[in-house]
């Protein structure tokens, strides 16, 4: 699937930053754009590669290049403001090329939480393919403000965008790693799982066709119809073969024949399971989910029909759903990985408790607001009681 992926804030900027990386690496021909779009001059200066003339630097003339400091309200008029460069940019597109859009921030900050809503909207009022977004949840332990501003952040988002995948910091972020250090590990685990599925369908020339294909058109059935979407990965290393590729998945031309092919279903199998009930994306109970596409990547000699075929009628299974697809994507990688897509998905506690934390974070802000207007009308009056004897 070929994406125009626009990079808003510094997380969505580096997360593009890196998917530009995991192209040039796996030659997967996902990302035809990138652009990168921030208030912070200083975080547009650490990409290393998108290209300069694509990294879109707004609201100087309110902010001066210094970013919005958490105020995703501010990041929001902003963005409005200088619709017109952030589209500037997205001109140089070829549109013609692609097959969605892609927004990509995190949810928690200034910019990315309140600008990308913004972009996304005008996206679909001028453009007929699909606007998806990438949202990243911000840690429990981040501070009030940030669970604040990924709650409204995520309920405008998910109704601007055709369909919004999710990644939360809480399910991944490793006891004592530095932040630094920890957002550089979560990137990773986000490009590799986003990058096998978005990856599907985009054969080069001199690559193994794939036996069940999964095209561009099959990505966007599953995520059609709206709502949040998670991602479950799984992989597992395979030996490379000098031989094999199509026909060995027939007739087992390695050695061992049937013996060889029970091998592969039962790996492709064991990895789907381990893919939809590992830790997702975004955790949630998948039954109920109302669309699921399963992906397998890896060499040829590795994947089968009846795996993936197996594979896909466990997912309906799970799901409850009839709208489930799958297929096989073919790779020069020494690695066999299941990459499984759940759509629509309802039962998500984690999105729950950022909704009820928000409202208990507003009302706090509510309340702090009322002493501090108190407070100001106290001090007034104070002044008043002080000044009247001099009258």
């Amino acid at each position: 699937m070929k994406l125009a992926m626009i990079g808003f804030g510094q997380a969505g900027g580096k997360i593009v930053d890196k998917f530009l990386e995991y192209d040039e690496r796996t030659n997967s021909g996902i990302v035809r754009s990138a652009v990168a779009v921030n208030t912070a001059k200083a975080d547009l200066l650490g990409l290393e590669n998108i290209s300069q003339e694509n990294r879109v630097l707004i609201g100087q003339a309110r902010v001066k290049g210094h970013g919005v400091g958490a105020d995703n309200e501010l990041g929001a008029e902003i963005a409005e403001e200088d619709i017109d460069e952030i589209q500037g940019a997205i001109d140089g597109i070829p549109v013609h090329e692609i097959d969605g859009f892609l927004i990509v921030s995190g949810l928690g900050g200034g910019t990315g939480s309140g600008g990308s809503p913004v972009v996304a909207k005008h996206l679909k009022r001028i453009y007929t393919e699909p606007v998806y977004g990438l949202g990243v949840l911000p840690g429990s332990d981040e501070g009030g403000i940030y669970t604040l501003n990924a709650a409204r952040s995520f309920q405008t988002f998910v109704r601007e965008v055709d369909n919004l995948l999710v990644f939360d910091n809480d399910a991944w972020r490793k006891t004592g790693e530095s932040v630094e250090g920890g957002y550089d590990h979560i990137n990773e685990e986000i490009v590799k799982r986003f990058g096998v599925l978005f990856g599907a369908g985009e054969i080069g020339s001199g690559d193994d066709v794939a036996e069940s294909v999964v095209d561009s058109s099959e990505i966007i059935n599953t995520l059609s119809g709206g709502g949040v979407s998670t991602v479950g990965y799984a992989s597992e290393d395979v030996e490379m073969s000098s031989s094999g590729g199509l026909l060995s998945r027939f007739k087992g031309e390695d050695s061992g024949g049937d013996m060889d092919s029970a091998n592969t279903t039962n790996r492709i199998t064991s990895l789907v399971r381990k893919a939809a009930l590992g830790r997702l994306t975004l955790p949630c109970e998948i039954d109920g989910a109302e669309r699921a596409l399963l992906v397998m990547a890896g060499p040829s000699a590795h994947l089968n029909r009846k795996g993936i075929e197996r594979g896909r009628k466990w997912l309906e299974e799970q799901t409850g759903s009839m709208e489930v697809r799958g297929g096989d994507y073919p790779t020069n990688e020494p690695r066999v990985a299941a990459a499984v897509l759940l759509s629509g998905v309802h039962n998500v506690p984690r999105i729950k408790e950022l909704q009820q934390v928000a409202i208990e974070a507003q009302d706090n802000i509510d309340d702090i607001r009322r002493e501090s207007e108190d407070n100001l009308e106290q001090l007034v009056e104070d002044d008043d009681d002080e000044l009247d004897p001099l009258f």
